[in-house]
């Protein structure tokens, strides 16, 4: 992939979606990781550096580190950024909600993800903006995301870059070194990072999903990228069952129940 080009085309990309709405801002959540940082600066290149409100919304568990980070990037940017700590919303869940502590971190993690956007959607209410999304495809397609938490966004301008890509478009773009170096992490709970939770690497999944996408087979893959197919079969398996991510809510649809109104 040109990625030059790649850069050109989401910025124009973010610049028409909000042309004509009368928003001329956008609110992204800075979680001190790498695809929010990409997402930070494409946003800056697209509406200017006054129009992009930063949002770290760190809790209890959360390294200084990835806040350094978060206020790292804004103040490369020169966006203004609102350390948002969320430990306190946690714990009102936590005392008002019966069963909250037989939780999984699994299930805690989703809860956090959900309430930071719900605050990100609060600014961005409050401020006439659009929420950016920091999704890229490589999690898009394996469903690496919280439904109606990360997921829950008005737009994705890094939704059709590979993780690998990310990489290399943020590298090109100065993102500073301390993000494009950390292990990947949602930052869901302590220690979590993705790629331990994926099970394989992302340099494995982009290498499988980019042909297998454009119609090889699975044993030729394997055959041909050496990769384990019990490594392609898990890949694929996350896309299958993590479909119900991408598509709207299902409706059961009444349509031949009802009289034809013309009749």
């Amino acid at each position: 992939m040109d990625i030059i080009k790649a850069k050109d085309i989401i910025i124009d990309f973010i610049g028409k979606k909000l042309e004509g709405t009368g928003i001329e801002g956008a609110v992204v959540g800075i979680s001190g990781g790498i695809d929010s940082a990409l997402v930070a600066y494409l946003s800056v290149e697209a509406l200017g550096a006054e129009n992009v409100l930063g949002i770290h919304m760190p809790e209890a568990s959360t390294p200084e580190s990835e806040i350094e980070d978060a206020k790292k990037v804004a103040e490369a940017l020169g966006i203004d950024i609102k350390v948002v700590d969320i430990t306190n919303v946690l714990e009102s869940y936590r005392s008002s909600m019966p069963d909250i502590e037989d939780t999984s971190a699994y299930v805690d993690g989703n809860l956090k993800a959900r309430i930071r956007m719900s605050m990100l959607y609060y600014y961005a209410n409050m401020l006439g903006r659009v929420v950016m999304g920091t999704g890229n495809k490589s999690e898009i397609l394996l469903g690496y995301f919280t439904k109606y938490g990360d997921g829950g966004v008005d737009m994705e301008p890094i939704g059709d870059l590979y993780k690998t890509e990310v990489w290399e478009m943020s590298k090109i773009l100065g993102v500073p070194e301390s993000i494009l170096e950390k292990a990947p992490s949602a930052g869901l709970w302590e220690g979590q990072t993705d790629e331990d939770d994926l099970g394989v690497s992302y340099e494995t999944i982009d290498k499988v999903l980019q042909p297998i996408l454009a119609g090889e087979g699975q044993e030729r893959v394997h055959l041909k990228l050496g990769v384990p197919m019990e490594d392609i079969n898990s890949i694929l398996l996350r896309v299958r069952s993590n479909l119900h991510k991408r598509a709207i809510p299902p409706i059961a649809h009444l349509d031949d129940l009802r009289d034809d109104w013309l009749s």
